[in-house]
Parts: structure tokens; C-alpha cells; sequence
């Protein structure tokens, strides 16, 4: 790839010196021809003179010296800060002191990939960018709530490979199960609501959003559309589309295999896992499912938010009257 601000490439100014050197022509001339300034053809033809072809390539325009750029100490503490937490820029800037947007040039400058393509657990690169054209934020609380389960697998007691290391865990245990983690965010103040359920059968499904439905009236939202994903368990469950009519929401779904979409509580889910699920090695199920709704309130009312200008999702939600 060529400079960013290069008029030529480097094919381009083999030619243009081929035909000045070889052929003989007036450098005005084949400049003339190439569209580029006199002295930008003598440039090239001297970096060629001094250098050979080797001297046509592209160099870095980086300066020799950067007095006003970041210490190393210091992007090591944002990168390590990155690398460690898996966290977003402005809660780096937050932990690190450094400022937002010196954390995004550190990040790019040493390439370090988008959070949304990295395992939660491992930090490792596992998926390919996907995005929706239209970035959509409905204009109140409660205009739109997204919904979906999220599936973990159960910790059996006394921790498991993450407290005991792999090489004493023991052999594969069968009948331990998951847990099912039912989700719901309101599209507008980002207020998210969450339940440990045993399954994401359309029954459990109706009663997890009765009850998240009558908790987002506990802070004055009234829930006029929800939109989820195909699963059988939303489109096809009489008890799910009872549940929605009951409290009065519109039932919306996402085209099929565009899970981006719905993508506020797959941001959720991805947040839930790495603050909540995967923050630290429990030791049981019991001690992880007891840290979720400390994890929630933490969320909701403490823990700022990129969309939302670093504040956290309570700030818009009006006062209940």
C-alpha cells in the first residue's frame, strides 16, 4: 500500500524516473504528464540518483524525534491495564489517569483489536468484526427493551479448573448442567435487568419478563415494544406472547442470523460475562449466582457507560413520581 499521502506509487515513480533517466525527456514534461510538480519529480529522480530503486519506496513519515508523545511507562500501564481487564477506553482513561483519547492513540498505535472480537476468558482474538450500517437509539426509556439468554456452564463446588488449574481438574463430570442467564436492557438508558433461570423454555421465558417488566415500573419505564431474537422459545411460546400482551409491550424480532441487530444485550451478555461471570475464579455456583445482583446495581448506577457520555445508566432514568 502506498503512502497515505503519496501523489505517486511506487510503480508511478519507477516510470516517471524510466522516463526522464532512459528515455531522456524533460523532467517538467513527465511531470506534466503525471500530474505532479516539477519539484516533486526531482525529488524522486534524486532519491533515485542517490539510492537506486530501493530509494522509490515509501519511508515512514514518523518525525525523528516526539518530545510531547506519551511516556513508555505509561502506555505500558494503559496496555496492561487493557490486556489484563479487557476493559474500554474511557474505564482505562478512568483506572490509568490517562486521558480517553490518549488511550485510543496508545491502543492503535501498538494494535490492539476491538473487545468486541476477543474471548472474555482468554483475551484472544476468536471473532471476525460485524457490524449494522444504522446505529439506532430509540429517543425514551421504555420505547424499546431487548431481550436474550445468555448459557453458562454451572462451577462445580470447590471451584473448577480456573480456581484448581487443568491439570487437577477432575475427569469430565457429567449432569452438572448450566445456568440460564435471561437478560433485558432498555435500548434508550441502557438499564439492564438479569435472572439466573434453570432453562429458556417459553414458559420460564414469560415469567422472567413479567418480572423484569414490573421492575423497569419500579423506576417509572413503561415497556411499549421488546425485540428479541428467533428462538423458538420467543416466536412460538403462547405463554411468552401471554407474558408480552399482559403488560401491554409489542413483540419484535430481528432478521434471521443478525444477531448484531439485537446487538445492545449482546453487548450486555459480553459485559455480564467478563464484570460478572468470568471477573473471578469462584469457588461454587452458589457464590457466583450471590455476586450477580451486586454486579447489576454496580452497573446500573455506578459504572459509566461509553454510549451515554461516561455516566452510568441510571442517569437517564427520570425519577419515579
Amino acid at each position: 500500500m502506498s503512502h497515505a499521502n503519496a501523489r505517486l506509487t511506487f510503480h508511478a515513480r519507477v516510470e516517471l524516473v524510466r522516463r526522464v533517466r532512459s528515455a531522456g525527456r524533460p523532467a517538467a514534461h513527465v511531470a506534466a504528464e503525471m500530474g505532479v510538480s516539477r519539484q516533486c519529480a526531482h525529488r524522486w529522480l534524486a532519491r533515485f540518483d542517490a539510492e537506486g530503486v530501493a530509494g522509490l519506496h515509501d519511508r515512514s513519515s514518523r518525525p525523528r524525534s516526539s518530545p510531547t508523545r506519551t511516556p513508555v511507562e505509561v502506555e505500558a500501564a494503559v496496555l496492561a491495564c487493557r490486556d489484563q481487564q479487557r476493559i474500554g477506553r474511557d474505564r482505562v482513561a478512568e483506572a490509568t489517569g490517562v486521558p480517553a483519547r490518549t488511550v485510543t492513540r496508545i491502543l492503535t498505535r501498538h494494535g490492539r483489536p476491538p473487545l468486541a472480537v476477543l474471548d472474555p476468558v482468554t483475551g484472544m482474538v476468536i471473532r471476525a468484526s460485524r457490524t449494522t450500517r444504522l446505529r439506532y437509539e430509540r429517543q425514551a426509556p421504555g420505547d424499546l427493551v431487548h431481550i436474550d439468554v445468555k448459557k453458562l456452564g454451572k462451577i462445580p463446588d470447590g471451584g473448577g479448573w480456573r480456581v484448581n488449574g487443568r491439570a487437577k481438574r477432575p475427569r469430565r463430570m457429567r449432569g452438572l448442567g448450566y445456568d440460564y442467564v435471561h437478560a433485558a436492557i432498555d435500548d434508550h438508558s441502557r438499564l439492564g435487568y438479569a435472572e439466573i433461570l434453570p432453562d429458556e423454555k417459553g414458559a420460564t421465558c414469560a415469567g422472567f419478563w413479567r418480572r423484569a417488566a414490573a421492575w423497569f415500573a419500579s423506576h417509572g419505564i413503561t415497556v411499549r415494544q421488546v425485540m428479541s431474537d428467533n428462538a423458538l422459545n420467543y416466536v412460538n411460546s403462547t405463554d411468552f406472547a401471554d407474558a408480552l400482551t399482559s403488560t401491554g409491550a409489542q413483540h419484535l424480532t430481528i432478521r434471521p442470523h443478525c444477531p448484531w441487530q439485537n446487538g445492545k444485550v449482546e453487548r450486555f451478555n459480553r459485559t455480564l460475562a467478563i464484570e460478572w461471570a468470568y471477573r473471578q475464579p469462584y469457588t461454587s455456583n452458589v457464590a457466583r449466582a450471590a455476586a450477580l445482583d451486586p454486579w447489576l446495581a454496580t452497573y446500573n448506577t455506578e459504572r459509566g457507560h461509553h454510549a451515554l457520555g461516561g455516566l452510568p445508566p441510571i442517569s437517564r432514568v427520570p425519577s419515579p413520581t
